[in-house]
């Protein structure tokens, strides 16, 4: 029989039940939602049914709270600041990312370029070694090739 792989659906927890998982009264939690410190979705029949996110944010809520003693104002605050920080980390990596890939394609331009003049260069270098030059001129025949080994003679 072959194995068939059941999609699991997002858990949802009740008011109840993170109170429970929590240890704290449910109007606290009814007062962090109060505050918008967090927004469970609702049920059609009005329940508040917490995600495992919403879990996660009362975790950090209920630490900051009733471990470190800061006040509701303080955790919005530090919450926000979490939100920005993760904003402008997002974005630090972006440009990261952009920046990684210029200089990759800038790279690869300069290589190509440097090996352009390098192949310009050994073909100079093979005009030379055979005695015939397109650099050299003779005064008054500036268009004009020569050999460098040419000698002119006294008559």
């Amino acid at each position: 029989m072959p194995e068939t792989k059941m999609k699991r659906g997002k858990a949802f927890f009740s008011i109840s039940a993170v109170s429970k998982m929590f240890s704290v009264h449910q109007q606290t939690i009814r007062l962090y939602e109060k505050e918008g410190l967090v927004q469970p979705k609702r049920s059609d029949g009005n329940t508040r049914m917490f995600s495992e996110e919403d879990i996660e944010k009362l975790e950090e809520i209920i630490h900051l709270t009733h471990q470190l003693g800061i006040n509701l104002a303080g955790v919005e605050m530090i919450l926000q600041l979490q939100k920005k920080m993760k904003k402008m980390q997002a974005d630090m990596n972006k440009m990261f990312t952009t920046t990684q890939q210029e200089l990759s394609l800038e790279t690869h331009n300069r290589k190509n370029l440097i090996k352009d003049y390098s192949q310009q260069l050994a073909i100079k270098k093979t005009n030379s070694a055979t005695g015939f030059s397109a650099q050299k001129t003779r005064p008054g025949q500036e268009n004009s090739t020569f050999k460098e080994w040419d000698i002119d003679y006294e008559e």
